[in-house]
């Protein structure tokens, strides 16, 4: 059994590796904690691959899933932590105590790859505690900004409320169904009764604070604008991918004759797109703007769990879009963080004519959110909506391709001028290490878009056990 969870166990150890060299190290030198903890990721990585194409099977007594589906979402999990680590060089470069943030870091990509694997409700609640209290320290990381402490702040509140309602949805679940396992909760929860709606819906409440879906979305605009811009690209998609893949586990192992999951996620994925990109129609903050974007880009990651078990495509358009969500987000981020955190719309002005590779990152990680072929992003919507047709959910499909027309609105609202508006003044970069973070991620979306079909065979060979 160890042996199904070395990446995890990489995790941990190198996070503790990490936070004793913080504590060593002198100031000068904390810069080093960012190298262990590439090192780290970069270990757990190899330690995953190991994985693919193995045999998928449930581990520690069905608490934990050893699938495709897992594997890949760690895969995307770390390479997302390297990005933000990427990112974060630079940026924390004058804190002379950045060496623990590495550490931090570290925690909340091992609660998301938890989260990722758990088929078992007390995983599930260990996972989001790991992952969430992380986040909120790394969101209020600069304890002098104001907007940093205030969004955190937010962060927590919001996560607070809906700890409650997990812990008790999952004591209601347990207490019906008598175990605590995914497969135990499809063997024994009763076919109806108003516990078991009320329990569900009370975890389900907490699977969307973690992903930023509504109702609990409220703090993605306000931690992508205040949190320090690395944590922002961390916090606002990385712990998505552990919360999508929680999801689907979760109402798999529902009772669909007493439950309507399937109902209430669509309307949960229609409200959350069409209020994200309706809200991020007039903002004139970029990184507020990327917020409410991330809030709309996880009503699409909705409509793959609606196509559960009425879609082949259902998995691989789930992965796809973490994949390339993931990605898109830590490069547009990367762009922010490498122009030393400039947000105001008209600081973007003629940003091509100085530094065309910033504007062209930028660009190609808003066209892959739109869809635009050859870019990651378009195959993602491409079988996001074939997998919700196929599911019967024309209606829904048809909102997000609405909702896709939208949005290119305030994207064009950033990219136009950005092309075409007058340079105000110099542009100055932050540094080499978030440059090349925000290329590499620019350039997987254009690659993986151009080459998606082994990425696209590999996902359609990936189980999802749990219930």
């Amino acid at each position: 059994m160890v042996a199904d969870v070395i990446p995890e166990i990489v995790l941990v150890v190198g996070s503790v590796v990490v936070l004793l060299y913080a504590l060593a190290a002198p100031r000068r030198l904390q810069a080093g904690a960012a190298l262990l903890a590439l090192a780290t990721a970069a270990l757990a990585t190899v330690a995953t691959l190991a994985m693919l194409g193995g045999p998928e099977y449930l581990t520690f007594a069905d608490t934990y899933a050893r699938d495709g589906t897992a594997v890949w979402g760690k895969l995307i999990v770390l390479a997302g932590t390297v990005g933000a680590i990427g990112l974060s060089v630079p940026w924390f470069e004058s804190d002379h105590r950045h060496g623990e943030y590495y550490a931090l870091l570290l925690l909340s990509a091992l609660g998301a790859v938890f989260l990722a694997g758990a088929t078992d409700l007390k995983q599930f609640v260990m996972a989001m505690m790991l992952s969430s209290a992380t986040g909120f320290v790394l969101a209020a990381y600069h304890r002098r900004s104001s907007p940093a402490s205030e969004a955190a702040i937010k962060y927590y509140l919001v996560g607070a409320f809906t700890s409650a309602s997990m812990l008790i949805g999952v004591a209601y679940l347990f207490g019906l169904a008598g175990s605590t396992t995914l497969s135990g909760l499809t063997r024994g929860l009763p076919t109806g009764g108003l516990a078991l709606a009320t329990g569900a819906a009370l975890v389900i409440l907490a699977v969307t604070f973690k992903i930023g879906a509504l109702p609990a979305h409220a703090w993605v605009p306000d931690v992508a604008q205040g949190a320090p811009a690395p944590v922002a690209a961390f916090v606002t998609s990385i712990p998505k991918v552990g919360g999508l893949i929680f999801l689907a586990r979760l109402v798999l192992a529902l009772p669909t004759e007493s439950v309507e999951w399937r109902p209430l996620v669509a309307v949960l994925a229609a409200a959350t797109m069409t209020l994200g990109n309706l809200a991020a129609l007039w903002q004139n903050d970029v990184r507020r703007l990327l917020g409410w974007s991330a809030v709309s880009q996880i009503g699409y990651g909705l409509m793959a769990v609606v196509a559960l078990e009425r879609s082949a495509l259902a998995v691989p358009s789930l992965l796809f879009f973490l994949l390339a969500y993931v990605v898109g987000n830590v490069a547009a981020f990367g762009v922010v963080v490498e122009l030393r955190g400039r947000t105001a719309l008209g600081e973007f002005t003629g940003l091509a004519r100085a530094r065309a590779w910033l504007a062209g990152a930028l660009a190609v990680s808003f066209l892959s959110f739109i869809g635009v072929p050859p870019l990651v992003g378009f195959v993602a919507k491409l079988l996001l909506f074939g997998a919700t047709i196929e599911a019967g959910y024309t209606w829904l499909a048809a909102l997000a391709v609405v909702n896709t027309v939208v949005s290119i609105f305030y994207y064009a609202r950033v990219l136009g001028p950005v092309y075409f508006g007058p340079l105000a003044g110099p542009v100055p970069v932050l540094g080499r290490w978030a440059a090349v973070a925000t290329l590499a991620c620019a350039a997987a979306l254009v690659l993986v878009g151009i080459v998606a079909e082994p990425f696209y065979l590999a996902f359609t060979r990936a189980g999802l056990l749990g219930g």
